[in-house]
């Protein structure tokens, strides 16, 4: 039987190892999908997030960033968590079915140059999987979150991030290192080099 201290200490010890070694392999991937979702805010567009249990927990807490700040003082930047309004999920799934709650708002709300970024540790809840569909069919572009092999997400995400582990509390960690990066570079495109969304040789200006 492991004591606290050892629960402590392999937690802390795998966390670190998988996010240092994760962020790192996927720096490029972080930076085009950050440029991809603030030439979307540049151009008008908004950002959708959706998830379920932890990574709703997610989806607001990357709404809160965007909408109030992440550490630079700056314009409100447009984003909407669909896992708050209370209202509306419960009357689409009493109507509809829990599988359409996000698609539904989706499509309600999303317009060509939105960006829908869709966090599931599985890759495999049904109203992810159906809100990733609805915004394709839109137009809207799509990020995803994921880990556990993907699921069904892969071929609906423009760009994803997926954690290859099996502890879904290491995953959403990891998962929470992506949406502080993502809000922290849009930031710098949209308020530090605006040149870079143009003409990614002035990154280095």
């Amino acid at each position: 039987m492991m004591s606290p201290n050892q629960i402590i200490r392999e937690h802390a010890e795998e966390g670190a190892r998988l996010r240092v070694a994760y962020l790192n392999a996927e720096a490029e991937r972080i930076d085009a999908a950050a440029r991809f979702m603030a030439q979307g805010l540049a151009a008008g567009g908004r950002i959708l997030i959706c998830g379920n249990g932890g990574s709703a927990a997610d989806a607001q807490h990357m709404s809160g960033e965007l909408v109030g700040r992440f550490l630079m003082e700056r314009p409100s930047l447009p984003a909407v968590a669909l896992t708050v309004d209370t209202s509306v999920l419960t009357a689409v799934g009493n109507d509809y079915g829990y599988d359409e709650v996000f698609a539904r708002q989706v499509r309600g709300l999303g317009r060509p140059g939105d960006v829908l970024v869709a966090i599931s540790t599985s890759g495999k809840s049904p109203n992810i999987i159906k809100a990733l569909e609805a915004a394709r069919a839109v137009g809207l572009g799509t990020v995803g979150l994921t880990g556990k092999g993907g699921g069904l997400m892969p071929p609906l995400c423009d760009y994803l991030f997926h954690v290859e582990h099996t502890l879904t509390p290491l995953i959403q960690e990891v998962h929470g290192a992506l949406v502080h990066l993502l809000c922290r570079l849009v930031d710098w495109y949209l308020f530090e080099n605006a040149a870079a969304l143009r003409n990614p040789a002035a990154e280095g200006v």
